[in-house]
C-alpha cells in the first residue's frame, strides 16, 4: 500500500485523478507491460482489403447516397507544437558560429544533410517571401543573411514558429495567400465530411494555443464558408489533466518534484479516447493535423476517404440487421451460421475452437458481443520506410486472435520469431480512420469499455538529472481501440503526406 500525504490527496483531487487509478498505475510499473504476441502480419487477402476501381465507384456512391440523414464529424488530433519540426534548425542556431566557419562547412562537419537540404531549397518553402520581407532582404546572398533568416523564423522576437502549433504554420503557398493545415482540414471537411451543406470539425489542441486557433478561424472562416458553400461548426478540446499518469523512480516509488509534489506526465495520444468518446456523431473521420495536401490534389484524397466510409456503411448495414435479428429472437440455425460466417469473413473475427461446444444460448451471447462493438475502417498504405504502426493479427492473453495496429515498441524485437513477423508487414497505418459510433438502436457506444489497458507503454525519462519511469496510455488507434471491430483497407500512398520535419514541406504533396 502506498502512503499518500494530505498534500498528495489534495493534488490528486485537483487533477481529478482517483487514488485507485494511481495505485493501479504503480502496480502496472511493478508488473510491467507484456509485449503483444504477433501471430502474422495482415496482408492483402489476409486482413487487408484491396479494392478495385469498379468497387471504389460503388462505395463512393453508397456513401454519397447514405449521408443525408447522418451526423458526420472530422476529429483531428492537433495538440502538437512545431518545435520538433524545426529540431535541426534549433540545433543550428545553438551551435553555428559564423566567425569560425561557413554554413556549408558547418553542415559537413556536423554531417547534417537536413541543413544543407534546407538552404539549398529555401526558396521553395511557403514562408520564404514572408521571412525575407520581415528581415528586409531581397535574397540570401551571405551566410549572415541565412542565419538571420532562421533567427527570424524561430526566435521569440521573430515569427516564433517553434512555439506555434503545427496546425497553424504556413504549409502551402497559393497565389493569393498562405494556407495552414487547419485551413486545409476545413476544406477536406467540406469535401467528404459534410451533410446538407454542414461540416463539423473537432480539433484536440493544447490549451495555450486556443487563442491562436480562434484568431485563425476569425481570419479564414468566412471565406472558407463562402468558397465551399459550407457551414462549418468548429469545436476544440484539450487533453484532460485527469488522463495524466504518475511517474515513478526506478524502484517504482512515486517520483517527487523538488517541492515534494507528485510528478505527473501527459498520458500520450491514447488519452484522447476520452475526448473522442464525448463526441456525438454517427460517423467520425480521424486524421492527424499535418497529413494534408495542396488543393489540386485534395479531390483524390477525399475520394479515398469516401471509399473507406462506403466500406463501413456496407458492413454496418449487415451488423445492424444481424444484431436486430438476435435481439428480436427472430432467427433459426441457418441465421446463426450466416452471422458467424459474416463475422469471420467481413469483420475478421476469429472464434476459438471451443465455440462449437458451447450451448445455443452461449453461442448467441458470443455472437451478440462480437457484433455490437464500435466499428472502424482503417486505411493502410504500402510500407515504404516511414515509421508508423503496422497491421497485424495478434493473440491476446486470453488466446483471442484479432486485427490490431501495432507499434514497434509493443513488440519483443529480441525474439527472433516476433522480429521476423514484424518485419514481414507490407503496410502501415497513416492514421486514416472512419469510425461507426452507434449501435443499431442509434445509441452511442461507450468507447471506454473497449480499451485494452494492458497495451500501454513504459518508458525511461529523466527529470532534473534523475532517472524515472513514465507510463503512456494505450495509443488512440492501438490499445484504446483494441476491442473494436476492425477492417483494414489498402489506400493510395498519396493519401499519406505528413510533415515530420520542415523539409517535408519540400515534398511534391506540399508544393503548389
Amino acid at each position: 500500500m502506498i502512503e499518500f500525504s494530505e498534500k498528495d490527496v489534495a493534488q490528486l483531487a485537483g487533477k481529478g485523478i482517483s487514488r485507485k487509478k494511481v495505485e493501479d498505475q504503480i502496480r502496472t510499473f511493478m508488473e510491467g507491460i507484456p509485449f503483444v504476441q504477433l501471430e502474422a502480419p495482415a496482408v492483402i487477402n489476409n486482413g487487408i482489403l484491396r479494392i478495385s476501381a469498379k468497387q471504389e465507384k460503388v462505395f463512393v456512391e453508397r456513401y454519397k447516397d447514405s449521408i443525408k440523414g447522418r451526423t458526420l464529424l472530422k476529429f483531428v488530433p492537433a495538440s502538437g507544437a512545431a518545435s520538433r519540426m524545426f529540431k535541426s534548425l534549433f540545433e543550428f542556431l545553438d551551435t553555428y558560429d559564423p566567425t569560425q566557419q561557413t554554413i556549408e562547412e558547418y553542415a559537413t562537419h556536423k554531417k547534417n544533410s537536413e541543413i544543407t537540404h534546407f538552404f539549398k531549397n529555401i526558396k521553395s518553402f511557403p514562408f520564404y517571401s514572408m521571412v525575407l520581407k520581415r528581415i528586409k532582404q531581397k535574397d540570401l546572398y551571405q551566410d549572415s543573411h541565412k542565419l538571420l533568416f532562421v533567427k527570424e523564423l524561430l526566435s521569440e522576437q521573430g515569427l516564433n514558429f517553434g512555439f506555434y502549433p503545427k496546425g497553424l504554420l504556413p504549409f502551402h503557398k497559393y497565389k493569393d495567400h498562405l494556407a495552414s493545415p487547419f485551413e486545409e482540414h476545413l476544406l477536406e471537411g467540406a469535401q467528404y465530411a459534410s451533410s446538407k451543406g454542414r461540416s463539423n470539425l473537432h480539433f484536440t489542441i493544447s490549451e495555450q494555443h486556443q487563442e491562436l486557433f480562434n484568431k485563425e478561424w476569425s481570419k479564414i472562416g468566412a471565406n472558407m464558408a463562402k468558397s465551399t458553400e459550407t457551414t462549418f461548426k468548429v469545436t476544440y478540446s484539450y487533453q484532460k489533466s485527469s488522463t495524466d499518469t504518475i511517474a515513478v523512480t526506478l524502484e517504482n516509488e512515486p517520483f517527487r518534484n523538488a517541492d515534494g509534489s507528485l510528478l505527473f506526465r501527459p498520458g500520450g495520444h491514447g488519452a484522447l479516447i476520452e475526448n473522442l468518446n464525448e463526441q456525438d456523431a454517427d460517423f467520425i473521420f480521424i486524421k492527424n493535423i499535418d497529413n494534408v495536401v495542396t488543393r489540386d490534389k485534395s479531390q483524390d484524397n477525399a475520394r479515398s476517404k469516401m471509399v473507406l466510409a462506403g466500406v463501413l456503411l456496407q458492413v454496418q448495414e449487415k451488423v445492424f440487421e444481424y444484431a436486430r435479428i438476435l435481439d428480436d429472437h427472430s432467427f433459426n440455425g441457418e441465421h446463426l451460421e450466416m452471422i458467424k460466417a459474416f463475422l469471420e469473413q467481413d469483420l475478421n473475427v476469429r472464434f476459438s475452437d471451443r465455440y462449437s461446444g458451447f450451448t445455443l444460448g452461449q453461442q448467441i451471447e458470443i455472437l451478440k458481443d462480437k457484433l455490437q462493438r464500435p466499428l472502424r475502417v482503417c486505411g493502410m498504405v504500402k510500407n515504404e520506410g516511414e515509421p508508423g504502426g503496422g497491421p497485424f493479427w495478434v493473440k491476446d492473453r486470453n488466446g483471442n486472435i484479432s486485427l490490431q495496429i501495432v507499434e514497434s515498441a509493443q513488440v519483443d524485437l529480441k525474439n527472433e520469431h516476433q522480429k521476423k513477423l514484424f518485419r514481414e508487414a507490407t503496410h502501415f497505418n497513416p492514421v486514416d480512420l472512419v469510425c461507426g459510433m452507434r449501435d443499431y438502436k442509434g445509441e452511442k457506444y461507450d468507447l471506454m469499455k473497449y480499451v485494452d489497458e494492458k497495451q500501454g507503454f513504459i518508458t525511461r525519462k529523466t527529470k532534473e538529472g534523475k532517472d524515472l519511469k513514465a507510463l503512456e496510455l494505450p495509443g488512440l488507434w492501438n490499445g484504446a481501440m483494441a476491442f473494436w471491430n476492425t477492417i483494414f483497407v489498402e489506400v493510395p500512398s498519396a493519401t499519406f503526406t505528413p510533415v515530420k520535419t520542415v523539409n517535408y514541406l519540400l515534398n511534391p504533396a506540399h508544393q503548389v
